[in-house]
């Protein structure tokens, strides 16, 4: 049994998302009250051909734990050999499985939410990666290829027979994308189903969804992606109106701001390319803290162009400069 997920615990998953999740990522979101962490999707074919670049995606610091290292392919033989290698590199807590992943580029590959088409490949992998390694495995999947094709039970059940040891559900199917909404449903019939633990996954945005679907459903944890991506405090948010049924008030725009400076820092500390690289690999990041905040798209169009740390603090001392101007401020059309 994994033990954050024993007893009365009821952890926040920081979801695992490609180009999201990073070290310094996860690092900030841990600080703010999530749980559990999952790496961004690693190729097993990539860690086994000693892929520089892949197993950079491996890299996490003991602050994180509990930490899992996600995986994908559709050979469970090269997988299991793949995970044993990321033991022996970095001793994550557990190795995850992704079956979830719906971009092409991984579906045509097998991997990821194709193998919901073809349940025995789906059960061999599984079962061999959990085999191969000492440490506990677990998965994320969707409900199904798309609607006529839910089958987000019996996957399940083939995992818990394989060895697999919790599943993170996501609400939606391949065909979806992340389009729509969740359905709760199947991710409550999938919990009822197994007797392993179940982490729902999808449209949980606030404490009191968490409240709801903890209420409604025998999920033992959720996980939050997209929410984090906007509003890295939203576990901060939760874990404070699960305490006390208050909703806790928005991060401010200095807090904002202090967090958009620090993620910058720490990005550009923790590498060898050059400013201008990271800065432009910030830039959807800057933007993405932006939601919500008076003059928000004014500053996307700013950070959408950003190519320095000393520009970043211009663009943010400039914009509470023009805040506490209401003249300045109108005449420069700013807005939400």
């Amino acid at each position: 049994m994994l033990p954050w997920l024993q007893s009365d615990r009821f952890p926040l998953y920081l979801a695992p998302m490609a180009g999201v999740t990073d070290v310094v990522f996860r690092s900030l979101c841990k600080e703010l009250g999530a749980d559990v962490m999952v790496t961004e999707f690693v190729s097993a074919e990539g860690i086994l051909q000693r892929d520089d670049r892949t197993r950079h995606y491996t890299e996490f610091d003991d602050g994180q734990r509990p930490l899992g290292v996600q995986l994908f392919g559709a050979d469970g033989v090269r997988m299991g050999e793949a995970a044993r290698k990321i033991i022996d590199w970095k001793q994550p807590d557990f190795i995850d499985i992704n079956f979830g992943c719906p971009v092409n580029k991984v579906v045509s590959k097998n991997g990821g939410s194709s193998l919901l088409r073809n349940c025995p490949l789906l059960a061999s992998v599984a079962r061999e990666v959990a085999r191969a390694v000492p440490v506990p495995v677990t998965a994320k999947m969707r409900t199904g290829w798309d609607s006529q094709n839910i089958n987000a039970v019996e996957v399940a059940r083939l995992l818990e027979d394989c060895g697999i040891q919790a599943i993170a559900v996501h609400g939606r199917t391949k065909a979806q994308g992340y389009s729509g909404l969740a359905d709760w449903d199947v991710i409550a019939q999938v919990a009822d189903a197994v007797k392993i633990p179940v982490v729902g996954n999808g449209d949980i945005s606030g404490g009191q969804d968490v409240e709801v679907r903890r209420a409604q459903t025998g999920v033992r944890g959720v996980m939050i992606g997209r929410a984090a991506m906007t509003n890295p405090w939203v576990f901060r948010e939760i874990r404070h109106y699960l305490a006390t049924g208050v909703h806790a008030p928005a991060a401010g725009i200095e807090e904002r701001f202090a967090l958009m400076r620090r993620h910058c820092q720490m990005a550009l500390a923790r590498t060898t390319r050059g400013e201008l690289e990271i800065m432009r690999s910030m830039r959807t990041r800057l933007m993405n803290y932006t939601k919500s905040l008076p003059g928000g798209k004014h500053l996307r169009g700013r950070f959408s162009h950003i190519t320095s740390f000393m520009e970043l603090e211009d663009i943010l001392a400039e914009h509470l400069t023009l805040r506490h101007d209401p003249e300045e401020c109108s005449q420069t059309g700013q807005s939400a």
